[in-house]
């Protein structure tokens, strides 16, 4: 199978395929239509010129039978012999007679009758009498002309039996004629000397034929003879068409009206459909140069299309490389000259996306590394986080602080959600994360007080947005196993006890950072915490994350995870809780920023 690869070839094959499929078509119909349109105007011809070849052979057959009806007519009471000699003298005399012989079977009879009528009555008039009564018999019958074969095709004899009134047979008068005479207008028309012609009687003897070789209609087994030999037994006149389309031969014949005859013609069908065979090679150059056109044609617009569209591929090419300097002039306002100005506009804004883009990488370098890079080492305590944007930048976060001047066993652990995601939040958390540290370290022995601080700060910068920010701050102290924390409107925090499988929260009163500068923060403390306790801290992309059905994960799902890798350090919990989330959404893109810190009592 022929693969077309280029789009010139398939708009050529594609628009040149329907016109030629077209011109084919109306060609053979148009030449089936005017075959058989020829076919038909030679079958009304052929029958026609048959029928006045005919006609014409019939009419001097005609004059010949008249005489010998007035002939026939002389017979009865009324008898002249002088008229019957006279009339006998005509026909001998008319043109195509070769010969009149009267034959009469009583001559030899008659004689000693006519002795013995003299000698009884005494001469003449007994002989008259005797004549007499021979002329007088009535001429009852003309048998129909039939061929005479010892003259071998130059003569046909037409005999008329005399009868007297009893119906005795009384002799027959012959009339020999020319068949040059009665087919001698036949013999110089252009189809009988151009075709196959005969002249049969009703068994397909030949009586005369342009072949003088012949003698039977059909002795060589030709189709449209032998066809034609059939017709005539059964119609008078017709046509026959031979194998073939078109057919090879075509035949016609008609009967005589005066003779048990038949005119035969057979033609080459390539002679009867020349004007179409003609019109059909016609058709073929003239198609052959019309399609040669429409190929012109069809290159010629295709290729400045398909020329533009390549121009379109090798300017997206360079800047698929990063180069935005391809321009395109647009040289027309058709479809195309659309395309080239839709492109140029397209380059010179993805050029600006692209810097766009680099911007953005640059700042997700930037927030990523504001992250902590490595899990902080605080004796008795076993902890991992991690931040997974949904776009290039994103407004979770999270942090890891330590208080040297508190001394080694101290780490502050501060999770937070900006609203949103994207740039802003990102701008909103780094803001937020340099107030916290700020605050927090000079005051870590009041986190209240710290992170009123933080939210005071905050509402200036969000006072025009509305703007806010959640957080989450815990503050854990491994010498004497206590736990510091302050909730600003974030998810309280899930704690995980293996010993007797039970699930609690962090509470405490506060709101969103940004929200109210006159907000006074609770600090929560918790005194015990029992070895192998699993402290969760998260934003709320965990639990909200949905399915292709919008099936949410939920905090059950998550409970169960924590459940299942409890006696798995920090890292693998927080590395499992991402693939389940992942395993949840299957093909369902990220809606939400994800954060998590996970810490764990060793």
């Amino acid at each position: 199978m022929v693969r077309l690869k280029s789009l010139q070839q398939r708009l050529m094959l594609f628009l040149f395929l329907p016109v030629a499929a077209l011109l084919i078509g109306m060609g053979i119909v148009g030449f089936v239509y005017a075959k058989n349109s020829l076919l038909t105007q030679w079958r009304e011809a052929a029958v026609l010129k048959l029928q006045r070849a005919a006609h014409d052979v019939d009419m001097r057959l005609r004059h010949l039978l008249n005489w010998l009806e007035m002939y026939n007519d002389t017979g009865g009471e009324h008898f002249d012999q002088h008229t019957q000699e006279w009339i006998l003298g005509q026909l001998r005399q008319q043109k195509g007679v070769v010969k009149v012989e009267l034959d009469r079977v009583d001559d030899e009879v008659n004689e000693p009758m006519l002795h013995m009528h003299m000698q009884h009555h005494g001469g003449q008039g007994s002989m008259m009498t005797s004549m007499m009564h021979f002329h007088r018999a009535r001429i009852t019958e003309i048998t129909p002309p039939h061929y005479d074969s010892l003259l071998q095709h130059d003569t046909v004899s037409i005999i008329s039996e005399l009868h007297d009134k009893q119906g005795a047979k009384l002799g027959h008068l012959e009339v020999v004629i020319s068949f040059q005479y009665l087919l001698e207008n036949l013999g110089s028309t252009g189809w009988w000397q151009s075709r196959r012609a005969f002249l049969v009687d009703n068994t397909g003897k030949v009586l005369t034929c342009t072949d003088p070789d012949r003698r039977q209609l059909g002795e060589n087994n030709d189709p449209v003879e032998l066809a034609t030999l059939k017709a005539i037994k059964e119609k008078r006149s017709g046509t026959i068409l031979g194998p073939g389309h078109p057919p090879a031969e075509v035949g016609g014949f008609y009967h005589l009206e005066e003779a048990p005859w038949s005119l035969v013609m057979v033609a080459p069908g390539k002679a009867v459909l020349a004007p179409i065979i003609k019109f059909r090679n016609f058709y073929i150059v003239g198609g052959s140069l019309f399609v040669l056109l429409i190929l012109l044609l069809i290159r010629v617009v295709t290729g400045r299309t398909v020329s533009s569209i390549k121009d379109v591929s090798s300017a997206a090419e360079s800047i698929a490389h990063g180069d935005y300097s391809a321009f395109l002039p647009v040289k027309s306002a058709d479809e195309v000259g659309q395309l080239m100005e839709n492109f140029n506009t397209m380059a010179t804004q993805l050029q600006e996306r692209m810097r766009l883009k680099q911007e953005l990488n640059l700042a997700m370098e930037v927030q990523q590394s504001l992250l902590p890079q490595r899990p902080p080492l605080i004796g008795g305590f076993d902890i991992a986080g991690k931040s997974i944007y949904c776009d290039e930048t994103g407004g979770d976060y999270y942090d890891f602080i330590e208080f040297p001047e508190l001394g080694e066993g101290y780490m502050g652990v501060a999770v937070g959600d900006v609203a949103g995601h994207g740039i802003a939040p990102a701008l909103l958390m780094t803001t937020v994360r340099a107030f916290l540290r700020s605050r927090v370290l000079t005051r870590p022995e009041d986190l209240a007080d710290a992170i009123a601080d933080v939210n005071r700060l905050l509402c200036i910068d969000t006072a025009e947005t509305g703007n806010f920010m959640t957080l989450f701050f815990l503050l854990l102290d491994s010498g004497n196993g206590k736990v510091r924390w302050v909730r600003a409107g974030h998810e309280p925090a899930m704690i995980y006890d293996p010993s007797n499988d039970s699930f609690e929260e962090l509470h405490g009163k506060g709101i969103a950072l940004g929200v109210d500068e006159t907000w006074s923060f609770e600090e929560q403390i918790r005194e015990v915490w029992s070895d192998s306790q699993i402290v969760l801290i998260g934003t709320d992309g965990i639990w909200e994350s949905e399915n292709p059905q919008g099936e949410s994960f939920g905090k059950k799902r998550l409970k169960e995870v924590i459940r299942q890798h409890k006696n798995k350090s920090s890292e693998e919990i927080v590395q499992a809780i991402t693939d389940a989330l992942a395993d949840h959404r299957k093909t369902a893109a990220q809606q939400d920023d994800v954060t998590l810190v996970i810490i764990k009592k060793v």
